[in-house]
C-alpha cells in the first residue's frame, strides 16, 4: 500500500513511532502484522484454509485472508461523542459509568501549555475536547481485525470546540498522516522523549508502543500545533465501538458505489463477496467497522475520504440517539458499552464529571454541530499531508476567538439591556430592518445558500434567518471567496431567474447575476450589513480600544466543505475520483 495517497511509504500507514527519546522507545516488532498478512493472503496456517476455493462464501475468505495490517479502522471517537448526549438520565447509569472510566496519567500533560480560556461575566466559557479513535491491540481488539502486534494507532482524530454559548459546535478532523512537530512526551518508563522532529501526527499516540497507547501525547502534540487548550481528552478502542454500534440497534450509512471483500482487505486480490451495498442502510458491529474503516475502492483511496464518512457516521449517530429519546432504558446499554473501552484525562474520570460534561451540551441544535477538516494538502516528496499555512492558522484563530465558522460570534455573553448599568452610554436604535413578505408554500422548494460578502461577522447567519422567515431552504454557507461586496449580490443557474427575483425581494437593492451553478447562491454585502446594523468589524473605525482584531475570515476551501450533523447522510462522504 506504499503508493497510496494518506500513507507514508516508508513507514506504513500504521507503523509506530520510534522517536528519539532520554529513554528507549519500542521499534517495530520483527516480521508480526506484516508477516501473519502475507501468510494470510496466501491461506496459510489459518483454521479453514482452502475453504474460499470451495465456494466457502464471504465467510470462508475472511478466514483464509483476514486483514493483518490493513486493520479495522474505526471512528471509535463516536462512542465520546455520545457521552454528551447520556446527562440527566439517572444514578443507574452513573454507577455504570462511574466502574468503567478509567482515566491516564496527569503528570505526562506538558507543563509548558497554552492559556485556559478565560470565562465572560456569565461565567460563559468555551470548551476544548480532543476525541482520539485508538486501534489497539491488546484486549480483545485483535479479534475485530486489530491485529497480533502490541501497540496502538489513532486512526482518527478530532478537536471539537464546544462554543461558550454551548449552542454551537465544531469538531476538526486532523489526518493522521499529516506531518508535524512532536513535542516531548512522556515514556511508559517515566523518561521523556527529547521532542521537536517532526514525524506523522498519529505517530504521538505510539509513541512508547503500549497498547494503551499515548492519548497524552498527542494532547500535547495538539496543543503544540494549534496553540488550543485541550479541556478534555477521551479515547476509545474497538470494543467501545462495535459494542456501542450494536446498543444503539445500528447506524444509518449511505455509499455511493458497493464495497467488496477486495476492497477492504486488498491483499486478498480479487473482488471477493459483497460487504456493503450501494445506497442507504444500517449497520453496526462488524458492518459498521467496515464502514468507518475504509479507504480503497473508493474515490482516490486517501484518508480524506475516510474522514468524511467518519464524520458522517458520527452525525448519523448522534442523530439516531436523539430521535431514539434521552431515557435511561436506550442510554444504560449504550453508556455501559462505550465507557468499557473508554480513556479519558484526569478532569474526566468520574461520572459525575461526564455528567456535568454532558450537561453543558444538551441544547445545541444538531444544525449547528459542524465538522471541518483542517486545511491540507497532499506532499509532493511523498505520499502524506501538510497542513496548509495561514489557513489552519486561521481555523485556530477562530476557535480561540468563539467564531463560528461561518463567522457568528458565539462567545455567550450577552449585551446589556437598555437602561442597565451605570455611565453606560445610550446606545442609537438600530436601523428597521424590512419586513420579510409572508413566505408561500412554493418557497420551501428553493434552496438558498447564503455566504458572506463583508468582514463583518455573523451577517451569513442573519441572511438566512431572513430567507428561513420567508420560508425558503435557506442554508448558511459560510464566507464568500471575496469579503468586498458592496451590494448583496444573488446568483442564480439556469431556470432559477424567477425565484431569484423573489428572493430579490428580501434584500432591497440586491443585484441578480447569472452563474454557472444549478442553484441560487445569496451573497450578502455591506448594505445589508447596514441594513440590519451589524457594527464595524475589528480593526476598523469604530472598533473597541483594547479589543483584541476578530480573526481573519476563513477560506472558502474550508467553510464549503464544512458538514452539519443534520446534512443527508449520502452527501459529502468521499474524496477525490478512482477506486
Amino acid at each position: 500500500m506504499s503508493g497510496r495517497r494518506g500513507e507514508s511509504p516508508a513507514r506504513g500507514a500504521d507503523a509506530p513511532s520510534t522517536e528519539g527519546a532520554t529513554g528507549s522507545v519500542p521499534g517495530p516488532r520483527g516480521g508480526g502484522r506484516a508477516e501473519a498478512r502475507r501468510a494470510a493472503a496466501q491461506g496459510k496456517g489459518g483454521r479453514g484454509s482452502g475453504r474460499a476455493d470451495s465456494g466457502g462464501g464471504r465467510a470462508a475468505a475472511r478466514k483464509n485472508a483476514k486483514p493483518k495490517k490493513n486493520v479495522k479502522k474505526i471512528v471509535a471517537w463516536s462512542a465520546a461523542g455520545v457521552l454528551v448526549l447520556i446527562a440527566g438520565a439517572g444514578g443507574a447509569i452513573y454507577f455504570k459509568l462511574n466502574a468503567n472510566i478509567k482515566s491516564f496519567d496527569a503528570d505526562a500533560i506538558a507543563a509548558d501549555r497554552p492559556p485556559e480560556a478565560k470565562a465572560d461575566a456569565d461565567g460563559n466559557k468555551p470548551v476544548n475536547v480532543l476525541l482520539i479513535g485508538s486501534d489497539s491491540r491488546g484486549k480483545n481488539n485483535a479479534d475485530l481485525g486489530g491485529g497480533e502486534d502490541g501497540g496502538a494507532r489513532s486512526d482518527t482524530t478530532i478537536l471539537l470546540h464546544v462554543y461558550a454559548d454551548h449552542k454551537h459546535a465544531v469538531g476538526i478532523s486532523i489526518p493522521r498522516n499529516a506531518m508535524v512537530q512532536l513535542p516531548s512526551c512522556k515514556l511508559p518508563n517515566g523518561k521523556w522523549t527529547k521532542g521537536g522532529n517532526n514525524d506523522l501526527f498519529n505517530a504521538a499516540f505510539s509513541t512508547g508502543g503500549s497498547d494503551d497507547g499515548n492519548p497524552a501525547c498527542t494532547q500535547n502534540t495538539v496543543e503544540k500545533l494549534t496553540g488550543i487548550r485541550v479541556d478534555h481528552t477521551i479515547v476509545v478502542d474497538f470494543n467501545g465501538f462495535a459494542a456501542m454500534t450494536k446498543a444503539v440497534n445500528g447506524v444509518d450509512i449511505c455509499l455511493p458505489q458497493p464495497i467488496y471483500e477486495g476492497d477492504i482487505n486488498p491483499n486478498l486480490h480479487k473482488k471477493g463477496a459483497l460487504v456493503l451495498p450501494q445506497g442507504k442502510q444500517t449497520v453496526d458491529g462488524q458492518k459498521a467497522l467496515d464502514y468507518v474503516r475504509l479507504r480503497h475502492g473508493i474515490g482516490d483511496g486517501s484518508d480524506i475520504g475516510r474522514m468524511k464518512r467518519q464524520q458522517a457516521f458520527m452525525s448519523s449517530l448522534i442523530s439516531k440517539i436523539k430521535k431514539d429519546g434521552l431515557s435511561p432504558t436506550n442510554l444504560l446499554p449504550l453508556a455501559d458499552a462505550a465507557t468499557k473501552s473508554l480513556t479519558v484525562d484526569p478532569g474526566l474520570n468520574s461520572a459525575d464529571k461526564l455528567l456535568s460534561f454532558g450537561l453543558s451540551m444538551k441544547n445545541i441544535d444538531m444544525h449547528d454541530l459542524k465538522f471541518v477538516t483542517a486545511p491540507w494538502r497532499y506532499r509532493t516528496q511523498d505520499s502524506n499531508i501538510d497542513l496548509i499555512q495561514p489557513d489552519a492558522g486561521k481555523l485556530w484563530e477562530t476557535l480561540k476567538a468563539d467564531q463560528t465558522i461561518d463567522g457568528q460570534n458565539a462567545t455567550g455573553q450577552q449585551p446589556d439591556a437598555a437602561g442597565s448599568g451605570t455611565g453606560a452610554a445610550p446606545q442609537p436604535p438600530a436601523p428597521t430592518t424590512p419586513a420579510a413578505p409572508v413566505g408561500d408554500a412554493s418557497n420551501a422548494a428553493i434552496k438558498v445558500s447564503v455566504y458572506n460578502g463583508t468582514v463583518v461577522n455573523g451577517l451569513a447567519g442573519k441572511g438566512t434567518d431572513q430567507l428561513k422567515a420567508a420560508k425558503f431552504s435557506a442554508t448558511t454557507a459560510g464566507q464568500a471567496a471575496s469579503t468586498k461586496y458592496k451590494t448583496t449580490t444573488i446568483e442564480y443557474g439556469t431556470g432559477q431567474k424567477a425565484n431569484a427575483e423573489k428572493i430579490a425581494a428580501l434584500f432591497p437593492g440586491a443585484e441578480l447575476a447569472s452563474g454557472s451553478s444549478r442553484g441560487i447562491s445569496v451573497i450578502v454585502g455591506q448594505d445589508f450589513a447596514a441594513t440590519v446594523g451589524a457594527g464595524s468589524p475589528s480593526g476598523t473605525a469604530g472598533a473597541t480600544p483594547g479589543v483584541p482584531a476578530a480573526p481573519q475570515p476563513l477560506p472558502t476551501t474550508v467553510t464549503n466543505d464544512a458538514r452539519s450533523a443534520d446534512d443527508d447522510i449520502c452527501a459529502n462522504t468521499t474524496y477525490g475520483s478512482g477506486g
